[in-house]
């Protein structure tokens, strides 16, 4: 059992938890994520984590009350537990294995969408305590749809977009790169992105012509997280891939986008019964 030791809501629908997993945060790296469990007879949700604390013995994770599964988590309050919190899986980001000062030469830039943000703040965290500043686009909706801006500020050069205007740059992230890269003649050497599928599939095609690398991250196709379902089956440069065990990172100009978003939508019609089933249980576990 996995204490929830601190919470709080970060946006409508979205909410942020630290969990007391001691010897998960040790071992936790930027790019990597968990299984969690609300209790015994709840499905397994793969998040990516959003920061550690090895001193404290807490992991962050954030979540968005999309499914029935997440709204169960959602739920739980402060001194409650969670069943599960296996991790940390899957690779973490490159970069932490590079030679520190090929690091230290490297410019990257940082894009989020959405709930995305929560993942890519370690990442930035990571660089910037290595001595590496990055800069960083936050895209969103609407203001309130905005999350972990103070949080990044302090480790990253901040720009903001959202569609409607209400706050930074009105319009796509994809407009905000081009004005950053093109209009302001920013160089950067690598790309990293984190959001919704179609954002990512976007960002991907305008790094293109500009020959940026671009990693992406493709946690959102996850379901069992150990590689034994088949369900995060991706292609990657014509190979078939498992988003958790080879990932949840990869060449974002390699991913076939159009069959990831197949994928990520085989769900849904289950999705809207459980949520109509207060008696959902686990398929793992019967009835």
């Amino acid at each position: 059992m996995f204490k929830i030791v601190e919470k709080r809501k970060l946006a409508e629908n979205i909410y942020e938890m630290k969990i007391a997993a001691e010897r998960v945060a040790r071992a936790a790296l930027p790019g990597q994520f968990v299984i969690v469990r609300s209790d015994e007879s709840s499905e397994r949700i793969p998040l990516t984590i959003a920061d550690y604390d090895v001193e404290a013995g807490t992991v962050t994770i954030v979540t968005q009350t999309i499914g029935h599964s997440t709204k169960k988590i959602c739920s739980l309050e402060v001194g409650d537990f969670l069943a599960d919190f296996a991790g940390p899986l899957g690779r973490p980001s490159e970069f932490v294995h590079m030679p520190l000062e090929e690091l230290r030469s490297r410019k990257y830039l940082f894009v989020a969408g959405g709930v995305g943000t929560a993942p890519v703040y370690p990442q930035v965290k990571w660089l910037h305590e290595h001595g590496v500043e990055c800069d960083v686009i936050i895209g969103a909706k609407t203001k309130g749809m905005l999350i972990y801006i103070d949080e990044m500020r302090k480790v990253g050069n901040v720009h903001i977009a959202t569609d409607d205007g209400t706050e930074g740059f009105k319009g796509m992230v994809t407009a905000l790169m081009k004005e950053l890269v093109e209009g302001e003649g920013r160089k950067y050497d690598e790309c990293v992105c984190i959001g919704p599928m179609i954002m990512m599939k976007f960002v991907c095609l305008t790094t293109l012509p500009w020959n940026m690398q671009t990693t992406v991250s493709l946690n959102a196709l996850m379901v069992d997280g150990t590689g034994m379902c088949g369900a995060c089956r991706v292609s990657v440069g014509g190979k078939t891939l498992f988003t958790c065990v080879d990932g949840p990172e990869f060449d974002g100009h390699k991913v076939d986008f159009d069959e990831a978003m197949r994928r990520q939508a085989m769900y849904k019609n289950q999705e809207r019964l459980d949520n109509d089933n207060r008696e959902h249980k686990c398929k793992c576990y019967g009835e």
